[in-house]
């Protein structure tokens, strides 16, 4: 199951996705016709309840225009640190 960092990315990257279709005046049937993904299965990732691959958010990307980067970026401002990681770094001792 998904911890609530990626619940909130899903959500987050579906929201933006419905609101760039909706912006240009897109049904998500037309989006489907212009992606080959069904519209189902559209709907489920604007829900956030599919976590769609790489290749289906760049298909989706393409069709609306936009860059991937547009659909999956946090528009909140610089990327900020989580409070709870350490300063020093990571801890790469087991990935030797």
């Amino acid at each position: 199951m998904y911890d609530r960092t990626e619940n909130k990315l899903l959500a987050d990257t579906g929201r933006r996705i419905r609101e760039t279709r909706v912006g240009q005046g897109l049904s998500l049937e037309q989006l489907a016709r212009l992606t080959g993904i069904s519209a189902p299965a559209l709907s489920l990732i604007e829900t956030g309840k599919r976590d769609p691959r790489l290749t289906t958010a760049g298909r989706i990307a393409e069709a609306l225009r936009v860059s991937l980067a547009t659909l999956i970026a946090d528009k909140s401002g610089p990327m900020e640190r989580d409070a709870s990681a350490r300063s020093e770094g990571h801890d790469l001792g087991d990935c030797q």
